[in-house]
C-alpha cells in the first residue's frame, strides 16, 4: 500500500498493480491473513485513488475508479470471511459460516469502505478542479493581456498607416511642386547665368530623388519598423523565369552597355516590368508572347515591352489606356515620373506596347568642384560659355544637356 500511494501520481497503472498484488496474494493465501485491527491498511488504495484523480487524465480516472470499486468488494470479502481473516474488531463474531456474516455485515462494511473511497476521490477531484481553475484564470489573464497588446498593435498600425499616408501625400505634393517649379524656371530662364541653371537643375533632380526614396521607404516599412529588401535590376531575370513558368513566352533582349541606376530607379524599373508581365498574363492569357527589350545606348534606359492581344481582348486593351487612379497604367506612369522619366502605353496593331524612359545621367559638377577646390555639395559656378554636359557613369559618351532637358520635358 505504501508503494501504491508513492506511485499514484507518477504511474497510476503501477499503483493499481501494487494493490492488485496485495489482494491477489491474500486471496491465494500467499500472504498471511490480517488481524482484526489491521483493516486500515486497505485505506492506502483509496489515498492512491485520490492522488490519481488529482493528477491523471480523464480516461485514467475512470479506470482507477472502476478498479477501486472492485477492490472494495474484494476487501469486504477478505475482511468478513473466516477463511482469510479474523473479522473486523467492531463486528460481533459469528460461527455459522460466511453466508450469515455477509448477509448481516456485508453491505455495511461495503458501504463504509465505499464511503471512505468516495471521500478520498472527492478530495482528489477538488484539488484537480482547484488547479484547473487556477490554470483557467492564468489563461484568461494571458488572453486578456494578448488581446490588449493586439489592440495596442492595431491602434499603432492604424496610426502608422495614417501617418505614412499623410506623409506621402505631403511629400509627393511638395516635392513634385519643387521639381516642377525648378524645371519650369530653368526652361524659361535660358539667359540666366550657368550657375543659376545648374542650381535649378540640382534642385529638380534632388526633389525627384527625394520623392522616389521617400515613397520607397514609406511603402517598405514593416510592422517592426524595419525596411524590407527592395527589388533591383538583378532580380528581373528571376522575375522573368517565374512568369515563364506561368505560361508566358517572354523574349528578353538588351542593347548597349548597362549603367548603374539609383536604388529608387531600379525599384521603379522592376515594378514596371512586373506590372507589364502581369497585365500580359491577365489580358492575353496563357501562352502570350512578350518582347522585352532594354536599350542602354541613349541618355537613359529605354524599356520596350510589347505583348500580344487576344482577338477578343482588343476592346478591353483599349479600355486599359483609360487612367484608373492608383492602379495599372497610372501606377506605372507615376513610378516612371517619380524616377525622373516618362511612360507611354497603348495598343499598337495586334500588340499592346509600353515604352519607358528612365534617365541615368547627372551633371558633371563634381569635376568643377574639385577643380575649384570646393567641398562636394557646395555651389560652383560653371565656366563662362561652357556647355554643361551629361556624363554617363560607365564611361559612356558625353551628350549635351539639351538631351536631358527634352527627356524631362516628355516626362
Amino acid at each position: 500500500m505504501t508503494l501504491a500511494v508513492a506511485t499514484a501520481a507518477w504511474k497510476p497503472l503501477v499503483s493499481l498493480g501494487f494493490t492488485v498484488a496485495l489482494l491477489a496474494g491474500q486471496l491465494s493465501l500467499a500472504l498471511p491473513a490480517m488481524y482484526a485491527n489491521h483493516w486500515a491498511i486497505y485505506l492506502g488504495s483509496f489515498i492512491a485513488l485520490g492522488f490519481t484523480l488529482w493528477t491523471a487524465p480523464p480516461r485514467m480516472r475512470y479506470v482507477t475508479a472502476a478498479a477501486n470499486l472492485v477492490f472494495v468488494a474484494l476487501m469486504t470479502y477478505l475482511m468478513l470471511s473466516w477463511r482469510y481473516g479474523g473479522g473486523v474488531g467492531w463486528f460481533l463474531p459469528m460461527y455459522y459460516g460466511d453466508r450469515p456474516m455477509f448477509l448481516r455485515y456485508g453491505w455495511q462494511l461495503f458501504a463504509l469502505l465505499l464511503l471512505i473511497a468516495a471521500a478520498c476521490a472527492a478530495a482528489g477531484l477538488l484539488l484537480a478542479l482547484y488547479q484547473e481553475r487556477g490554470s483557467l484564470f492564468r489563461a484568461r489573464e494571458l488572453d486578456r493581456n494578448s488581446l490588449q497588446e493586439a489592440e495596442i498593435d492595431l491602434i499603432v498600425e492604424q496610426e502608422r498607416t495614417r501617418i505614412a499616408r499623410d506623409l506621402h501625400d505631403v511629400l509627393a505634393h511638395s516635392l513634385a511642386v519643387i521639381a516642377a517649379q525648378a524645371d519650369g524656371t530653368r526652361y524659361l530662364s535660358k539667359d540666366q547665368p550657368k550657375a543659376v541653371l545648374n542650381a535649378l537643375d540640382t534642385i529638380a533632380r534632388s526633389a525627384r530623388s527625394a520623392l522616389v526614396d521617400a515613397q520607397r521607404v514609406i511603402e517598405g516599412v514593416r510592422d517592426d519598423g524595419l525596411v524590407t529588401p527592395q527589388p533591383r535590376l538583378s532580380d528581373i531575370p528571376a522575375l522573368i523565369e517565374s512568369m515563364q513558368r506561368g505560361s508566358l513566352k517572354i523574349h528578353p533582349s538588351e542593347s548597349g552597355a548597362p549603367v548603374d541606376l539609383s536604388t529608387g530607379q531600379q525599384v521603379a524599373v522592376f515594378r514596371i516590368v512586373q506590372e507589364c508581365l502581369t497585365n500580359a498574363l491577365k489580358h492575353g492569357g496563357r501562352g502570350t508572347d512578350v518582347r522585352l527589350h532594354f536599350d542602354w545606348s541613349g541618355p537613359g534606359l529605354t524599356l520596350h515591352v510589347a505583348s500580344e492581344i487576344a482577338p477578343d481582348g482588343l476592346e478591353h486593351a483599349a479600355d486599359t489606356a483609360v487612367p484608373r487612379t492608383g492602379r495599372g497604367l497610372p501606377g506605372m506612369r507615376e513610378r516612371a515620373h517619380l524616377a525622373g522619366g516618362w511612360l507611354t502605353a497603348g495598343p499598337d496593331g495586334e500588340s499592346f506596347r509600353v515604352t519607358v524612359f528612365i534617365p541615368y545621367g547627372t551633371r558633371d559638377l563634381r569635376a568643377s568642384e574639385e577643380a575649384a577646390g570646393a567641398e562636394p555639395g557646395d555651389t560652383v559656378s560653371a565656366a563662362p560659355g561652357a556647355e554643361p554636359e551629361l556624363v554617363l557613369p560607365s564611361g559612356g559618351l558625353a551628350l549635351p544637356a539639351e538631351a536631358t532637358a527634352k527627356a524631362d520635358h516628355h516626362g
